[in-house]
């Protein structure tokens, strides 16, 4: 089977990059990537300076993908994208699930898988999705496996922790790996959570918590009235889906990449922290009770526990998030390799966080963004854990 892949949500190429670093064999025939509501599209274009040399500028997309007809997009025989995930993230309070303003992409995915039908499809989000929205946990995972179900395809997916296997962030992600009934892939998958694609590319230690239940067949009945908790492991086939919560094997890959591994040897001076910039994140960074008064005069008492300050240097990254380059309680402060004193992270140490190369978003767009950008990315090197595996699971194909 021939090694195509189309890209959608493309941001800065992190699937690409995951899958070219592993084989120059894969070929992205098409890639989309556009960011709503903004004149400069650096995303897209730090993306296009890298890959432009393969094909020309014919093979980007930088619409909006509800714009793009389908009979625009090449055939392709690997669907991946990390699709927008603020309405699934509990990094916001107000999260909308899939009838969010950008969950709703979702159905753009359906239009495009129900029109080009891949015979495989990888996907990428945060965690939170198997149990969006909050008011009724599930409904919009289950919603996505069976609009999958009706279309032809079986699904494994697995929760991921990069740091546990050997990588340099806690960053927990959900992957989904779809399969068309016409592979040979389907017609051998054994109904097992762990021997099936995940089980290969990341071996679990235990597998605990197993439950089994029928998808209803109709989405409206899932939209308005179903709730189940998914685990973090499972597979659906034939709208029969079984879960598991799985814990991984950290003895499976290699000693983890620290944050101190990543770190630069010399940073320049704006990256350090002035008198005034310690105060303010020992404060954010600190624990707390202190009484606040709402808008409308309700008082009451914050708290929260106190969080590393600097970072620990001996452990991979925390999870990387867009604001990394504002002054907030999320931001990364490490103790500098040369000087002892405390800055915050350098774009490199950023994109090394995530598996880029050095510079890798240094294309013109400006500082803040390329924090926003590593934020918004995957880590690469799960990516090419996947590819490894993909290439065995292309080989057994026609």
């Amino acid at each position: 089977m021939e090694k195509t892949i189309v890209e959608l949500f493309a941001g800065v190429g992190g699937f690409r990059l995951g899958f070219e670093n592993v084989s120059k064999s894969w070929s992205t025939v098409w890639a989309n990537q556009w960011e709503p509501g903004k004149k400069n599209q650096y995303a897209f274009d730090c993306y296009k300076s890298h890959f432009e040399q393969f094909g020309g500028i014919s093979q980007y997309s930088n619409n909006d993908i509800a714009t793009v007809k389908t009979i625009d997009i090449p055939d392709h025989n690997l669907l991946v994208g990390g699709f927008p995930c603020q309405d699934y993230s509990v990094a916001g309070t107000k999260s909308k699930g899939i009838t969010g303003k950008k969950g709703v992409l979702w159905w753009e995915i359906k239009r495009i898988i129900a029109d080009k039908r891949p015979p495989f499809i990888l996907l990428e989000n945060v965690d939170r999705l198997i149990k969006s929205p909050a008011k009724q946990r599930g409904r919009d995972f289950a919603i996505m496996l069976q609009c999958l179900n009706e279309l032809g395809y079986g699904v494994e997916w697995r929760v991921v922790n990069a740091e546990d296997y050997g990588l340099q962030q806690r960053r927990r992600r959900i992957f989904i790996y779809a399969f068309n009934k016409t592979t040979n892939y389907y017609k051998s998958f054994e109904n097992k959570v762990d021997s099936g694609f995940f089980g290969k590319c990341f071996p679990i230690q235990t597998i605990d918590t197993i439950k089994e239940i029928s998808l209803p067949q109709d989405i409206l009945e899932i939209s308005d009235f179903f709730s189940f908790q998914f685990e973090n492991s499972g597979f659906m086939v034939e709208g029969k889906v079984c879960t598991a919560k799985v814990t991984p094997n950290k003895e499976f890959n290699r000693k983890n990449i620290t944050l101190s591994d990543i770190m630069v040897e010399k940073a320049d001076d704006e990256y350090f922290l002035t008198p005034e910039l310690y105060k303010k994140f020992e404060y954010m960074k600190g624990s707390k009770r202190e009484e606040r008064t709402t808008s409308d005069g309700f008082k009451y008492f914050f708290t929260e526990g106190a969080i590393p300050f600097p970072d620990i240097l001996d452990r991979p990254a925390r999870t990387m998030l867009t604001s990394e380059s504002s002054n907030n309680r999320s931001t990364h402060i490490v103790k500098d390799k040369t000087t002892g004193q405390l800055r915050k992270l350098t774009p490199v140490e950023c994109e090394r966080i995530n598996g880029f190369p050095d510079n890798w978003t240094n294309t013109g767009m400006p500082q803040k963004f390329r924090y926003f950008c590593m934020g918004n990315a995957l880590v690469v090197d799960l990516i090419s854990m996947m590819a490894k595996e993909l290439n065995k699971v292309f080989e057994c194909e026609k």
